[in-house]
């Protein structure tokens, strides 16, 4: 499905939208609640990704195949090592038989885990005999996805004698890795966080508990994008966020202040309003914390002919596909001049945007939502529409609420 983009008003915009619950959050969750069957799980992700994950974990199969989400992928080859006595084959998209999971599985198997490649060797599909893990220690590169790291840290409690992680070298994504830390507190598993070692103890079972998880805060940077592009005095209302959120993106709320857009915080949401024209300065940014958002803040930096230097930006080269160089190919068709390294993204500051260009997705949910909000400025058209639905599925019908109107086209 290719959708072809367009503003349906030059008012200012005010709604109401409600986005489903973080899909970091869900995942982390779900594991946890098969350790810990006392769990209970309200306003989980409806994305693709967190759909995959539940399947997985219920189904009797022996092939697990989850498609394009690489969250499951990290996590479910961590769990499925711990259950003794079951195989499980973890397969995927073509995409992610290409995304490296070695540094992973090198540190499972330091635990005693069983777990072979069936065809490229550092890559999916793995074949997974689950084993009682009795070792408590492992090194891990804490320069490499967070992802990896949390792996581990989910089957910490359900090991025998815990386990102590020890990060080597610079540790990036680390509010990721404090998200898992967060989660394993409010499950009251002891875990503890300093300098480069993790430590987590065993546990058995916890209290019944009923736990609800935000929402997803990279979603809401698409919102914080459009009230940008918008005229001054635009808002919307996002449900359901807190303040002292869990999830690295919500530095959304200081980063977009640069674009004139303010974050209000009331009970259980947030109101982001254009309440003066952006800055005109070049937005400097170091994003290791937060990667997700750099797609969106980029755009954002084009749509408004601001200059901006990202850095800290060498996860994206392993996502679902090669983010920087993708960025780079697109504004450079809409009319950017724009330069990539392996971790930086430098854009300069210009007033042209092409009109009706066609913007490929390259399987990246992120791609299709960051170029929506261009919509606001000029026409667009978005190919393989459909793959919003990795993390976001109502995303399109939220779009025709705030004012975007979506045509199919061929």
């Amino acid at each position: 499905m290719n959708l072809h983009l367009n503003k349906t008003t030059n008012q200012e915009i005010d709604y109401q939208i409600i986005i489903s619950g973080s899909k970091s959050e869900s995942n982390r969750l779900l594991i946890l609640q098969q350790l810990f069957p006392e769990i209970t799980i309200d306003n989980l992700s409806d994305s693709d990704d967190t759909h995959h994950l539940q399947e997985a974990l219920s189904s009797s199969n022996e092939i697990a195949d989850i498609g394009h989400a690489g969250t499951a992928m990290r996590f479910l080859t961590a769990f499925f090592a711990t259950q003794e006595g079951k195989t499980k084959i973890l397969q995927g998209s073509d995409r992610m038989h290409n995304r490296p999971i070695e540094i992973l599985v090198n540190a499972l198997r330091d635990l005693g885990a069983d777990i072979d490649y069936l065809e490229k060797e550092g890559y999916p599909p793995l074949k997974i005999t689950g084993k009682k893990l009795l070792k408590n220690k492992v090194s891990i590169n804490g320069n490499v996805s967070s992802q990896y790291i949390s792996a581990l840290m989910l089957i910490a409690p359900s090991l025998q004698n815990g386990l102590e992680i020890y990060l080597e070298g610079k540790i990036t994504s680390v509010p990721y890795i404090k998200m898992t830390l967060a989660l394993l507190h409010q499950v009251n598993v002891e875990a503890s966080f300093e300098g480069n070692s993790i430590h987590i103890q065993s546990k058995e079972n916890v209290d019944i508990q009923d736990i609800v998880v935000e929402s997803d805060w990279s979603s809401a940077s698409y919102f914080y994008s459009l009230i940008s592009l918008s005229k001054i005095g635009s808002s919307v209302k996002l449900s359901a966020y807190k303040k002292d959120s869990l999830q690295g993106d919500s530095c959304l709320a200081r980063i977009y202040q640069h674009f004139g857009v303010t974050t209000v915080f009331e009970e259980n949401s947030i109101v982001l309003t254009k309440e003066k024209e952006h800055s005109s300065e070049t937005l400097v940014e170091d994003l290791k914390n937060a990667p997700d958002i750099a797609q969106t803040i980029a755009v954002t930096c084009f749509g408004l002919g601001v200059a901006c230097d990202l850095s800290g930006l060498h996860t994206l080269k392993i996502k679902e596909t090669d983010r920087l160089e993708a960025l780079r190919e697109e504004l450079t068709k809409l009319g950017a001049d724009i330069n990539v390294t392996n971790e930086t993204l430098h854009l300069k500051a210009s007033e042209k945007i092409n009109k009706n260009i066609k913007i490929t997705t390259y399987n990246d949910h992120r791609m299709a939502m960051a170029f929506a909000p261009l919509a606001f400025k000029v026409p667009i058209v978005i190919l393989d529409a459909e793959v919003v639905t990795k993390s976001y599925r109502n995303f399109w019908n939220d779009m025709k609420q705030i004012g975007v109107e979506t045509t199919e086209v061929k």
